[in-house]
């Protein structure tokens, strides 16, 4: 027999509670509410949205140096340049005409302001002649400003021309970014979480709410997102971070909420006391969670880097709209849906009591799950060392990972850009994809550039070096550009030396006596000046990301224990993902699985953003986990029942949440976009290792190893920290339970 419904005459419930209830009782104004604000948001973007835009240049470093200087005395060498190639093993020379007749018709394409000639340039034909090159000058400084459907123009006219007899390709950043394409990565995410719901909850009802709510907060923060780079620079492929975080947490958070929810209803409460409880206990795990996920987003600032801020913001926002609209649209989604909650149900879906109410009212978990934890409690010795072994042993290829940015050596086979690059490095050698700029200023005019030739013998000689092109001096006389180009590919550790080398021997030695300051630049130098940037800033984000959540959870738990142990066990979870990431990027079989056959570089930012993201998501699992039992023990004082009633409780919802992440992240491993790919999978590799490893068997393991250690903190602290109460006030919810009533079991 089902328990009837009551409304409990409690103690005012908290303020996430009474916001529940509000918003249960005035839904109709709420969700007008959250549709005016999408309104507003589109219209107040189309008013002021700004541009996305990046600089991937390390503030102060030669490279940017180089850059500057040639944007503002030398502009027709700083402009973005595309390549097109050309190969006939008949030899090139024959195929003269259509080359020609080629180039004429790409520079008749909006943006394109030159053209060379292969034929009269030196160097433009390979020495076999069966190769030509020929560098097409834009009136863009970077890339990306290149209109998309311009860069398609040339994509096209190049291949219309391409033959048996004549192969022709094109390269360059501009056309990376039109020829990478999109999958509809959101649409793949958002399918695969609902088919997780609609097996997790057996409904269509519950297993919708989750997903209404992502969508809509994922809609509003989207048309927020252009405010957001008004205020900041920002990258494009911020959106899709945004995206991943926004569905992905939307629905973890949700998930949490319809699950205890529906536990509320089990224990006898109407749908408004079931939403006020639901919101005044599962509501607090949520505010708490997403705090820890603004916190580690936050650290990027720390970084101090113009493009890693853009990207935190258009994050933080999404993370924000998100969190926002589970305290207030879901409860009032509750007042229209509440009460059929279990309908709709999925016919081939078993039910199966999933739990049952206790002698004191509470909810008690399924019996799987309380064998599995009382497992884990009899093995925890075994449970911790194990699971710690293997994140260890996990993370050890990152020690050996290579740093850089991918290009489009990278790319996969079949694209133009791959196709132009393998040609340049068969025909003219592999240092020819990533030429060194060197910006010379010449304050003495006409008399420093007598000491041109010297320099440019200088490095001709040095080691390591393929050729140097003979000194171009700007009109003013003020400004030369040498070109250098080495003997090894972009990505070769060689090349890094190279710079190097010509940054602290060749240069220096050249240049003595003289006024010439020379700044070596191109893409090359600026990707080496980026690693070594990012690298001495990364323990000023982890400290800080670090501490920060510690003392968050401190707060929220009252535990020295667990602050300490869940950093701990995040930086595990963390470097497990970096050495799978480094796996993949080796170009073996686990990468060809995912579309990298070659050994790829892990661009420098990387690492650092996904350690930002993971670190916040990892504290949401231990938040979920570690509240639940937290509200058993301060119910009744002991370990053993807490660390079982906590795991046993939430280890079904973190697994569907874990599930959903991975499935939202993974969608994103097809993109052709390697960034984007190597994120993907980073991030569903930390979540997974998270929710299986750490929280389901280390965790647990450990707690039940400390004991009552567990919720022990100095009373001089405690004194001094606010209490949160982050497990809520069950107890004040719970109606008073009729003794000859047998609960109906909630099937799920």
């Amino acid at each position: 027999m089902a328990l009837p419904e009551q409304v409990h005459s409690s103690p005012r419930p908290g303020p996430l509670g009474r916001l529940g209830g509000f918003a249960f009782r005035h839904r109709g104004s709420v969700v007008l509410g959250w549709i005016a604000a999408l309104a507003l948001a589109i219209g107040l973007s189309s008013a002021f949205g700004g541009e996305f835009t990046v600089d991937y240049s390390t503030s102060g470093s030669d490279s940017q140096a180089a850059q500057r200087l040639l944007e503002e005395r030398f502009p027709a060498q700083s402009g973005a340049t595309v390549t097109v190639v050309a190969h006939s093993d008949a030899g090139i020379a024959g195929s003269r005409v259509d080359v020609t007749k080629l180039l004429t018709e790409l520079k008749g394409v909006p943006h394109v302001v030159s053209a060379e000639d292969p034929f009269v340039t030196p160097g433009g034909v390979s020495a076999d002649g069966q190769t030509a090159v020929a560098r097409l000058r834009l009136d863009v400084v970077n890339p990306a400003d290149m209109p998309v459907e311009e860069s398609r123009k040339l994509i096209d006219l190049v291949e219309a021309q391409n033959s048996g007899r004549l192969g022709t390709a094109i390269g360059g950043q501009a056309i990376n970014l039109a020829d990478t394409g999109s999958i509809g990565s959101e649409g793949l995410g958002l399918a695969a979480a609902a088919i997780i719901l609609l097996l997790t909850f057996g409904s269509v009802v519950a297993a919708g709410l989750p997903i209404i709510v992502a969508i809509i907060g994922l809609v509003v923060s989207g048309a927020l997102t252009g405010l957001v780079i008004n205020l900041a620079d920002a990258p494009e492929w911020s959106t899709s971070l945004a995206t991943m975080m926004g569905i992905g947490i939307g629905i973890d958070y949700v998930l949490l909420m319809v699950t205890r929810f529906r536990e509320w209803r089990l224990a006898g409460l109407d749908p408004q006391a079931a939403t006020v409880a639901t919101l005044d206990t599962a509501g607090r795990s949520v505010v708490v969670a997403g705090s820890t996920v603004v916190v580690s987003l936050l650290g990027l600032f720390a970084m101090g880097i113009p493009y890693m801020r853009g990207a935190a913001l258009v994050t933080i926002t999404a993370v924000l709209v998100t969190v926002l609209a589970s305290v207030t649209l879901f409860p009032a989604l509750l007042g229209f849906l509440g009460k059929h909650v279990e309908r709709l149900r999925l016919p081939l879906v078993r039910r199966r009591p999933a739990t049952s109410v206790t002698a004191d009212g509470h909810v008690d978990p399924s019996g799987f799950w309380l064998r599995y934890s009382r497992f884990v409690e009899r093995h925890r010795i075994v449970a911790a060392v194990a699971g710690i072994g293997a994140l260890a042993a996990l993370a050890l290829p990152f020690f050996g990972v290579q740093y850089g940015f991918p290009d489009a050596g990278n790319n996969r086979t079949e694209t133009t850009t791959r196709q132009a690059y393998d040609q340049i490095s068969n025909g003219f050698g592999p240092g020819v994809n990533g030429p060194l700029l060197l910006a010379v200023e010449l304050p003495e005019g006409l008399r420093d550039q007598s000491a041109l030739p010297a320099l440019a013998q200088a490095l001709r000689e040095t080691e390591g070096v393929a050729s140097v092109s003979q000194p171009q001096v700007n009109p003013a006389g003020d400004t030369a550009v040498l070109t250098v180009v080495p003997k090894t590919g972009p990505q070769d550790a060689a090349t890094e030396d190279l710079v190097q080398r010509i940054r602290e021997e060749t240069v220096p030695k050249a240049t003595s006596g003289t006024d010439l300051e020379v700044r070596v630049g191109g893409v090359v130098a600026s990707s080496i000046d980026s690693t070594e940037d990012l690298a001495s800033r990364i323990p000023f984000l982890i400290g800080g990301v670090v501490l920060l959540s510690m003392l968050l959870l401190l707060v929220s738990f009252r535990s020295v224990a667990v602050a300490v142990k869940a950093a701990v066990m995040n930086l595990l979870s963390v470097g497990a993902a970096y050495g799978v990431v480094s796996l993949v990027l080796d170009g073996g079989w686990l990468g060809q699985l995912v579309g990298i056959d070659t050994h790829t570089p892990l661009p420098p930012f990387v690492p650092v953003l996904m350690f930002a993201v993971l670190f916040g998501l990892s504290m949401d699992y231990e938040v979920f986990l570690v509240s639940r039992m937290r509200e058993s023990w301060v119910r009744t004082g002991d370990n053993h029942r807490a660390v079982t009633d906590g795991l046993a409780g939430t280890a079904r919802v973190i697994t569907a949440a874990a599930l959903i992440m991975i499935a939202v992240f993974i969608a994103f491993v097809p993109s052709p976009d390697i960034i984007l790919k190597v994120i993907g999978i980073g991030m569903a590799t930390a979540i997974l290792l998270d929710a299986t490893i750490v929280r389901l068997v280390i965790v647990p393991a450990v707690m039940h190893i400390l004991g009552r250690v567990n919720w022990w903190m100095p009373q001089w602290l405690s004194k001094r920290l606010p209490e949160l109460h982050i497990e809520g006030h069950a107890d004040h919810h719970l109606p008073p339970k009729p003794a000859t009533e047998t609960p109906e079991p909630v099937l799920a």
